[in-house]
């Protein structure tokens, strides 16, 4: 099945040469108003992600999640849907208002992505930071799941002060 003529443009490439062909490439995608299709694999999916939670741009964040989205916490207690994860963002971005991830390793195989390195920010004005992990699983160029692996003793040590 020949898409948007690409079929007979790479039949018509081959048969030019140099740029003969590029002519031809440029005026067919001119002719059928084509442009490549740009699809981004897990890793670069969970860059935007990254970027999205350091920004805090909900937005961002609702746009990549999938509908049906986990969230496992470090404890591991999930909060299920996209709905719910926005709402939990944007309460976790009220109490701690510089939050941020520092990914220093990110490694992809398939649709799981993981991520090694800290997060931190101030909750009170009390700063923290802590050595972290994490796991995305990407399909679909959504985000299906994140997972945290932390020590979050420093954030519950601060919230245990509220109480006092």
């Amino acid at each position: 099945m020949c898409l948007f003529g690409v079929g007979l443009l790479s039949i018509s490439a081959k048969l030019l040469a140099g740029e003969e062909a590029s002519r031809l490439k440029l005026s067919r995608r001119k002719m059928l108003g084509w442009f490549p299709v740009v699809t981004m694999n897990s890793a670069q999916i969970l860059e935007q992600w990254l970027a999205a939670i350091n920004s805090h741009n909900l937005v961002a964040l609702t746009t990549l999640m999938a509908p049906d989205h986990v969230f496992v916490d470090s404890l591991g207690n999930r909060v299920l849907g996209a709905s719910s994860m926005q709402a939990g963002w944007r309460a976790y971005f009220a109490m701690c208002p510089d939050y941020w991830i520092r990914a220093d390793h990110i490694m992809a195989a398939g649709d799981a992505v993981l991520v090694a390195g800290e997060a931190g920010g101030t909750i009170d004005g009390q700063s923290w930071s802590t050595p972290a992990a994490w796991k995305a699983v990407v399909r679909a160029g959504s985000v299906v799941e994140w997972q945290v692996f932390a020590d979050n003793k420093p954030v519950y040590e601060i919230l245990l002060r509220r109480r006092q």
